[in-house]
């Protein structure tokens, strides 16, 4: 799958400019020689730590490329919501430790709902990214879109 580099919509195979923008399509590939990832193999690997979604926001090759700059952008918004997301749950176990057996067993289940959950969203938006899809999560996806289209 080929995707236009200004605007991020998908192109035929073989084409060289973009039906919706009418931009030189370059594709997800890099030229041959390089020695640039192909955009779905940064967009992953955006993805693995938020270094390298850092990284890719800087460097030079990655950071022009709508797709990687969305999947990076996508995981910083991640990680600051999962951060948010385990202060908050910090805060309602404290509060739950002072019921004697029950608190702490709520507090452990709610502890396994959260990291499950994120560890969840993280694989299926590793395999989004590279099969070469714009996959959206609700809320972050949206500011992730806005901030890779500025």
């Amino acid at each position: 799958m080929a995707f236009c580099s200004a605007c991020g919509t998908q192109v035929a195979e073989g084409a060289t400019i973009c039906s919706a923008c009418s931009a030189k399509a370059s594709g997800v590939a890099a030229p041959a020689g390089s020695g640039a990832l192909a955009d779905n193999v940064a967009g992953m690997l955006a993805y693995v730590t938020i270094i390298p979604a850092i990284l890719f926001l800087v460097l030079e090759p990655y950071n022009k490329s709508r797709f990687v700059r969305f999947h990076c952008f996508q995981n910083i918004f991640l990680h600051v919501a999962a951060l948010v997301l385990w202060i908050g749950l910090f805060i309602v176990s404290a509060v739950l430790a002072f019921i004697p057996i029950l608190g702490h067993l709520v507090a452990f289940l709610l502890w396994m709902l959260l990291s499950i959950g994120i560890f969840i969203v993280w694989i299926v938006l590793l395999l989004k990214a590279n099969q070469g899809q714009m996959w959206k999560l609700p809320v972050i996806g949206d500011l992730a879109e806005k901030q890779a289209n500025a």
